[in-house]
């Protein structure tokens, strides 16, 4: 409804050429941030870029034919992939429409593979895909509905930071699925000095707005510890932190 909305009040734009509507928005741009103190033009300029990037990742799925594009550009299934032993047993935790755990079942021989998440809109999303019979999905909260028995594997792709108590989640966690590791992937907050320019501005410096936190490399190890969990390998990639951790 919403695009469809939007479609019929860009009608008239149609007829304005591609460049000379791209110049005028730029124009626009630049104008608005002349007028009043650097902070305040600032705060604006990062109001505007948020509102481009919702475009500019609602396009790349489209372009995507429904799928996002950094799946195969960032190739961060294959953080996942090569860190589960064939054979294991393996919860995506928060998968939203599957397609890690997708990659995960299709590609690690002999793995079982469940997808938990919340979201009912992704969960038929998910059901719908053409998965392998080695793939289940159902819908749960991973706060209170994970799954008991030992799990040799849990998969966290940018779910953790999504958590308000994470170190409370991460420690039931390794008691109630008894994983031998964890494999989480988060955003990094040093990855671009826009992030701690936004804080100091009082800007919302947050990539998804219903994340709690985005972790500092100090952060971040910090939960960890307190969680009772070590780091067995580590990198920093596209921004993030890939992380394979296991519960002490």
């Amino acid at each position: 409804m919403l695009r469809a909305l939007i479609r019929i009040i860009s009608l008239p734009f149609y007829l304005v050429p591609a460049k000379l509507r791209t110049g005028l928005i730029r124009g626009l741009v630049v104008v608005d941030s002349r007028i009043g103190n650097p902070a305040d033009s600032l705060r604006r300029a990062f109001s505007i870029a948020d509102t481009v990037n919702l475009v500019i990742a609602e396009r790349a799925t489209a372009y995507g034919a429904g799928e996002h594009p950094k799946h195969r550009l960032m190739a961060y299934h294959d953080f996942f992939v090569e860190n589960i032993e064939p054979g294991s047993r393996v919860i995506d935790v928060g998968c939203g429409y599957g397609a890690v755990a997708r990659s995960i079942a299709n590609r690690v021989t002999d793995v079982e593979v469940l997808g938990i998440d919340l979201d009912a809109g992704r969960m038929s999303q998910a059901k719908a895909a053409d998965n392998p019979p080695n793939l289940t999905f159902v819908a749960g909260d991973v706060l209170t509905d994970l799954p008991t028995g030992e799990w040799d594997a849990v998969v966290m792709s940018n779910v953790l930071e999504h958590i308000d108590g994470r170190v409370a989640f991460l420690k039931d966690l390794a008691k109630t699925v008894k994983p031998a590791r964890v494999l989480i992937r988060v955003p990094l907050f040093e990855r671009d000095w826009h992030v701690p320019m936004r804080r100091e501005l009082g800007v919302d410096y947050f990539s998804d707005k219903t994340h709690f936190i985005e972790h500092t490399l100090a952060e971040f190890a910090d939960e960890l510890a307190e969680a009772g969990y070590e780091v067995v390998d580590q990198q920093i990639k596209w921004g993030e932190i890939w992380s394979v951790t296991r519960p002490r």
